[in-house]
């Protein structure tokens, strides 16, 4: 190694260590450890995002749906979207789970996962769960039947058939149960249950897979005020546990569980901030909230 790359060298590592930044790098604008080797099946977070998504654009017969759109969230954040008709909220899910591929940009889990590498099956897999606006659940199988089937198991037809619930799987299941507030109707057939009982329903399938990021595509429509009120609850028990995208228009809901909300418009990020502070912006009222 020559003296000018020594010098070099050691101007940034002093440079380094005045920021009290030792051991650390950048990398696309987000912060890297030096040496830090990529883990098959862990997600990274040690830079403190677990989504990002940078510049993605993605067009439908010359219609930009999706427009330089930057966003990251933060583990365990739950985040709430919103934005008016056509701003592109459910064509980004489509794109985080693999269902659409964008025309340029980048989407990464964490900080070593490119889920544009990736298959629907396969990022579902990495640990990231969608649930679609309206509940899609066994109607002729128990509740516990759609959670048993939910387990991450292998689903071979031989294995399947020999397959049994160990000790773990049990306090596993019985604890989702209770979670969702289905605990006392676990040998209810899920076709006879309301229809924000069968949201929950899915909600606790999704958690069987032991999810790190859900995608949640307006949970509380159709549902009754208790109803949004217990899920509100179930929303703000797995706040921490695991990261929370929630698209939503109920604004009463949102302000019972968010954080921050980010508000989308023509395919971008439009503002972001509390509830309060996106309600204060005037361009949101102009094309969202209304006067």
């Amino acid at each position: 190694m020559t003296p000018d790359l020594l010098e070099d060298g050691a101007r940034r590592l002093a440079k380094i260590a005045q920021k009290g930044e030792q051991g650390k790098t950048e990398s696309g604008g987000r912060e890297a450890g030096f040496s830090r080797v990529a883990t098959p099946g862990e997600v990274d977070v040690s830079h403190g995002r677990i989504l990002y998504l940078e510049d993605v654009c993605v067009s439908f017969d010359g219609f930009k749906a999706i427009n330089k759109l930057s966003l990251d969230i933060a583990p365990g954040e739950l985040r709430c979207i919103i934005g008016p008709n056509g701003a592109g909220k459910t064509t980004m899910m489509d794109i985080i789970t693999g269902k659409t591929r964008p025309d340029s940009g980048t989407v990464f889990f964490g900080s070593t996962i490119d889920l544009l590498r990736y298959k629907e099956a396969e990022i579902a897999q990495l640990g990231i769960g969608r649930k679609f606006q309206k509940p899609t659940v066994f109607e002729q199988l128990t509740v516990f039947e759609n959670l048993e089937l939910a387990l991450k198991t292998d689903k071979r037809v031989v294995p399947s058939m020999r397959f049994k619930l160990d000790s773990r799987q049990s306090d596993r299941l019985a604890e989702i149960l209770h979670t969702i507030h289905l605990a006392d109707s676990v040998s209810r057939m899920a076709g006879n249950l309301s229809h924000g009982q069968k949201q929950w329903l899915e909600i606790g399938m999704l958690l069987m897979q032991d999810p790190k990021l859900l995608l949640l595509d307006e949970p509380v429509a159709g549902m009754t005020d208790e109803e949004t009120a217990r899920t509100a609850e179930l929303f703000l028990t797995l706040k921490g546990k695991h990261s929370l995208m929630v698209v939503e228009h109920d604004m009463s809901f949102i302000r019972t569980i968010s954080d921050i909300v980010t508000v989308l418009c023509d395919g971008s990020v439009l503002a972001q901030g509390t509830l309060d502070q996106v309600q204060a912006d005037e361009r949101v009222i102009e094309v969202y909230l209304g006067r």
